[in-house]
């Protein structure tokens, strides 16, 4: 199922879709509420107190569904610390400064996603006290306001630990799916990880907020038999593993409903279909912000559409005859690939306008913030995977789609493989492999690049670090992606570009004239060369 675009403002399509995870994410929590209760509550209550209970139970799981929602973001963001937030402070009321610099507005946007981060954890303690009173309360209420007030200060620990794991493990990241299932079969398959999730997190939440009841001092200790303590840490423990299982599922759902496809286009057969089918994609993808879900839903859907062969209508809509539309698309698929290229060259340093100055772009970064600036950007994945198959794709297609040759006479085409042989030669670079330049009549031969150890066998410190963990392994995916889309271009003009190298015109056809985001444009030629003969690895 994927959910078409409308000719309104495309944050409707946002706001639709938050609405919508609202009103069927209380479908799950209406069961589980209906389930648990009579098992947590002594006896049978007025229907007055049996309904505010409920109405109380949705309103907590609404506030924690609203505050998800808010901090939930396909784009990763790096909040401030608390040291660096106090010392901003303490700057910004000691020492005069200029506040509309870009990196007050950098610390300003990060210092939202701290707030926001904080926001998300005292709302998910709130949620957890008043969904801990609303199973437990009746149950509690017979025993007295003593056992009302311990069950929502445990309710507000165990609700402030599952805020601060979700927070520190990055589950707000949205991500995408590899396969696209409908909605229900996507929230099906989900519900059993989401059960044993909430198993574990609720045995630790559990024991974790009994020993800070012992612990702390507040006014709710009381003495109690040995049996009753049994059964509260028992009664407890099933109302934690009820509220979890509930925002787990909240959780899952609100992944589900928002990583679902959305088609930027007009219906097909209208008027604006049949004169500018793209005009949607295309301002989605060039005003919207670069770190908002809009931008990612269009990457998603400009990837769906240049890849598959459903929409073909409006694939064919992109090599229009004047190519402005077809410049467009290739444009920003490549601007993201070149940042990376960019930020990575920086962070290598980028001298290379001579062949002796290269060492200087393929050392290790000994600047913090730069190598922390590279380490950031290698965490959009699936941003890259898009743009990289979306250009191979419509470059491939192009072959026998393209039918007045825009891609070729724009230039396209030697824009797309420049870009990606550069991006691939800095990811690499990043990961501890280096080019070593031969002489100048060696270049022209396809052996002319050599993989080796970062300077000559002698292990970097910096470098060994980025050969192993997770962001290393995102490089290696980054690259292997990187590859493949080359790979599918060469595979698709194979021939052309037999004849081109013959001629001494795969350079001229394939490779742009100008610098290169990183290395050279030898550099890029010889690479291309080693695609040819199915030998880059």
């Amino acid at each position: 199922m994927s959910m078409s675009m409308s000719m309104s403002s495309p944050e409707v399509l946002l706001k639709n879709r938050f609405m919508s995870f609202l009103i069927w994410q209380s479908i799950p929590s209406t069961l589980i509420f209906l389930l648990f209760k009579p098992i947590l509550s002594s006896s049978f209550w007025p229907l007055f107190t049996s309904s505010l209970s409920f109405l109380t139970f949705h309103f907590s799981l609404l506030l924690f569904s609203s505050t998800l929602s808010l901090i939930a973001s396909p784009h990763p963001r790096r909040p401030a610390s608390p040291l660096q937030l106090a010392a901003r402070l303490l700057r910004f009321l000691f020492i005069p400064s200029d506040s509309a610099t870009p990196d007050s507005a950098h610390f300003r946007a990060r210092a939202k996603v701290s707030l926001s981060f904080v926001l998300f954890a005292a709302a998910s303690a709130a949620s957890g006290l008043v969904a801990a009173v609303s199973l437990c309360g009746l149950r509690a209420i017979g025993e007295g306001f003593w056992v009302i007030g311990r069950v929502g200060l445990r309710g507000f620990f165990v609700g402030l630990l599952f805020g601060l794991h979700y927070v520190l493990k990055h589950r707000w990241v949205l991500e995408f799916p590899i396969i696209q299932r409908p909605p229900y079969f996507s929230f099906k398959m989900g519900v059993p990880s989401a059960g044993r999730r909430a198993l574990k997190l609720s045995i630790v939440a559990s024991v974790f907020s009994a020993i800070l009841l012992e612990l702390l001092p507040h006014p709710f200790k009381y003495s109690i038999s040995l049996q009753r303590y049994f059964t509260e840490q028992i009664v407890f423990s099933i109302a934690t593993f009820a509220i979890f299982f509930c925002w787990e599922l909240t959780h899952h759902l609100h992944r589900v409903l928002h990583t679902k496809r959305s088609i930027f286009a007009p219906p097909k057969g209208s008027a604006a279909a049949e004169t500018n089918p793209t005009e949607h994609l295309l301002l989605a993808l060039e005003e919207s912000d670069p770190t908002s879900l809009l931008r990612y839903l269009a990457y998603f859907d400009l990837c769906m559409v240049c890849e598959k062969n459903v929409d073909t209508w409006r694939r064919a809509a992109f090599f229009e005859e004047t190519g402005e539309t077809y410049k467009r698309v290739i444009a920003v698929c490549l601007k993201p690939l070149e940042q990376l290229a960019t930020i990575l060259s920086e962070g290598m340093g980028n001298s290379v306008d001579k062949p002796a100055q290269l060492s200087n772009q393929l050392s290790s970064p000994t600047d913090p913030r730069l190598d922390s600036k590279c380490l950031e950007q290698l965490q959009l994945l699936q941003l890259y995977t898009w743009c990289s198959r979306s250009v191979a794709s419509l470059t491939a297609c192009s072959r026998k789609e393209d039918k007045f040759g825009v891609a070729q006479l724009s230039g396209s085409n030697a824009a797309v493989i420049s870009t990606l042989i550069s991006c691939l030669l800095a990811v690499e670079n990043f990961m501890g492999k280096k080019t070593n330049l031969q002489s100048p009549h060696q270049l022209l031969g396809p052996a002319g690049i050599r993989w080796a150890t970062m300077n000559g066998g002698r292990v970097d410190v910096s470098s060994g670090k980025r050969r192993s963990g997770p962001v290393n392994s995102k490089a290696y995916v980054i690259a292997d992606v990187l590859r493949t889309s080359i790979y599918e271009i060469v595979s698709a003009f194979h021939d052309e570009m037999l004849a081109g190298a013959k001629a001494s015109l795969l350079e001229k056809d394939w490779i742009t004239n100008g610098k290169p985001a990183f290395g050279t444009r030898e550099m890029l030629i010889q690479k291309l060369r080693l695609f040819l003969d199915y030998r880059a690895t």
